[in-house]
């Protein structure tokens, strides 16, 4: 899960790491009146979006003035930046800024390690700057306790900070940014920029954090972090449900047994859709639990997709057979009643297989079309979606 700005800023807050003082707004009045208590003759107002590219976007603005905040405020909230729609600002204090840096903390998933990345130079897309000079970015495996004085002034060293004073005060920063890190189940932690200001203080300007869905069962508090709404509706019933879904934009719905079988599926749809200008409409592994309550659960949250024209439920019998499969797609579709309207294509093969087709036979639902092959299940899946 990616973090806003504001609530990164508050992580970092907790963890002891400098940050400028900040107010979130979610009207111009409230941008108003949080310029007014930070009491500062510079304000940022600063668009909160889950993307880069705020400031060239115009969703970073000065002011100069409470009243000059709550204007800028007015012409960043409902702004649509790269897809995202703002729906609040963080007004934060300003800053006199004397040197920008760069670092992150994140999960190097191909090495299987944690790698810290430092520069001298932020404020710029780190991107940019591995691509035209390369040099100037040191990557730093970390040891498996992480950060701690002596591994922070390594990758201070690596990164080229000579000024001993200056590495004083950005040595317990970056621990503190460590701790964020580790006790909060991050996958990645960065700031840019990472400041010195004109007293030379070290301050974590702006944040990203990501945080590790897998970990939140030992992250309670995370849940208080999720923004419902931006949340995807269909994705939040499918977590409740305990369903591995991913939402796409298409109108073929897919239900599979095994990410990659899923995989598999999603291709062959997107090949027959071709012809008939349709797509696949999610990623759904059901795992090898297909009861009758998993393929409902399944089910409701495809079907309650208006984009979803057909679905393919595609699985291959294995420690859950094929008959018991058969008999939760019946049961399913008994308990959804009026909500499964919409054509099933089904392929059983695997353990138990002429069972379960027997048992989809015998029950003759008029909504359910059987098949043989993946092949053809994705391109009958893919006609009925397109309404051929």
């Amino acid at each position: 899960m990616d973090l806003y700005e504001y609530q990164a800023r508050d992580l970092f807050e907790a963890h002891g790491v400098p940050v400028l003082a900040g107010i979130v707004a979610e009207t111009p009045e409230e941008a108003r009146k949080a310029a007014e208590k930070l009491a500062q003759p510079l304000v940022v107002v600063k668009a909160q979006v889950k993307t880069g590219g705020r400031g060239k976007a115009g969703g970073v603005k000065l002011a100069r003035s409470p009243q000059e905040a709550r204007e800028k405020a007015e012409e960043i909230l409902g702004m649509d930046i790269k897809g995202h729609i703002v729906h609040r600002v963080l007004v934060a204090a300003g800053a006199d800024i004397a040197s920008e840096y760069y670092f992150s903390i994140l999960l190097d998933r191909s090495n299987r390690r944690h790698l810290a990345m430092c520069s001298k130079e932020g404020g710029m897309e780190i991107e940019q700057l591995a691509k035209e000079r390369p040099e100037a970015l040191a990557k730093v495996p970390l040891p498996v306790t992480g950060i701690d004085e002596d591994v922070a002034r390594k990758i201070l060293a690596q990164a080229g900070f000579e000024d001993e004073e200056l590495i004083e005060k950005a040595v317990p920063v970056l621990e503190g940014l460590w701790d964020v890190y580790q006790g909060e189940d991050a996958t990645l932690v960065e700031v840019n920029p990472l400041v010195s200001s004109e007293e030379g203080e070290i301050i974590a300007l702006d944040g990203k954090v990501t945080l590790d869905d897998n970990a939140r069962f030992r992250q309670p508090a995370h849940e208080k972090l999720v923004d419902k709404r931006t949340e995807d509706p269909l994705e939040a019933k499918a977590k409740e449900k305990g369903l591995n879904y991913v939402h796409l934009e298409g109108q073929v719905g897919i239900i599979g047994n095994g990410a990659g079988l899923v995989m598999s599926t999603l291709d062959v749809v997107a090949y027959a859709g071709e012809e008939y200008g349709v797509k696949p409409a999610n990623f759904l592994d059901i795992g090898g639990g297909a009861s009758a309550q998993v393929m409902a659960d399944g089910l409701d949250v495809i079907l309650g997709d208006p984009q979803v024209k057909s679905v393919f439920v595609n699985v291959f019998g294995g420690i859950t057979a094929c008959d018991q499969v058969a008999s939760g797609i019946v049961k399913a579709i008994e308990m959804l009643g009026d909500k499964a309207t919409k054509p099933l294509v089904v392929r059983l093969d695997g353990n138990a297989v002429a069972a379960g087709r027997k048992i989809l036979e015998d029950a003759n639902l008029e909504q359910v079309t059987m098949v043989e092959t993946m092949d053809a299940g994705a391109a009958q899946a893919a006609k009925l979606a397109a309404g051929c």
